[in-house]
């Protein structure tokens, strides 16, 4: 059984969907051990309360990326976690955090990445940018995390049809509910069971079946 912190920012509505995945045993290898925010106050803390995890707060603000960088890392050794999810957690990772947990930290991102992705690209903000280029697809990625911002190789992709009349915000709930609500469960369940192996060529191989 892996234990699995959840980093966020915001309302936690993609650790909502991890914790309803993992109460109806859709997480069978892992288990959320800690939810940990970069703000105080947040209602992802709230969520976490409600479903018995542990929430902690390590603040961005006040610290250099440095003290920031280690003491993310540090709490996450605290609770001997083995994978990082990045659920709307809105501040960049440091050397020490990328390093530590390598190929062990996968975020979720609200575009078929390459697409509306980078620098610059979160939040309402991927949306606009679609909606401005008038893309008749769109969707969502979940990849892990390397030095590059949305960079990393990539573990599963879902497209979303862009609809006449659609606001960022319409897209934003369609792409949340018809993609990051499922992908990122199924991702963390894959790399729980051991079925997730990062290639030299920094492709992602799916294995059937748990491996050992």
């Amino acid at each position: 059984m892996l234990n699995i912190a959840v980093l966020v920012s915001g309302g936690g509505t993609n650790l909502q969907a991890l914790i309803d995945a993992q109460n109806r045993g859709e997480i069978p290898g892992g288990r959320i051990v800690c939810v940990v925010s970069s703000k105080v106050g947040v209602y992802a803390l709230e969520r976490a309360h409600a479903a018995g995890i542990p929430g902690e707060v390590v603040a961005r603000k006040g610290l250099s990326p440095e003290e920031f960088d280690d003491s993310l890392t540090q709490m996450l050794q605290k609770y001997k976690v083995d994978l990082v999810v990045l659920a709307g957690f809105l501040s960049i990772l440091g050397e020490r955090m990328l390093e530590t947990y390598q190929n062990r930290i996968i975020n979720v991102h609200p575009s078929l990445i390459p697409s509306f992705c980078g620098s610059g690209y979160y939040g309402l903000k991927v949306h606009e940018a679609a909606l401005e280029r008038g893309v008749k697809v769109t969707g969502a990625t979940v990849h892990f995390v390397n030095k590059i911002p949305d960079g990393g190789p990539i573990i599963l992709q879902k497209a979303v049809e862009v609809q006449e009349g659609d606001t960022p915000e319409i897209l934003q709930r369609r792409v949340m509910e018809q993609a990051e609500w499922k992908l990122l469960p199924q991702a963390v369940s894959l790399f729980c069971d051991g079925r997730l192996e990062v290639r030299e060529d920094q492709r992602v191989t799916i294995h059937e079946g748990r491996r050992s």
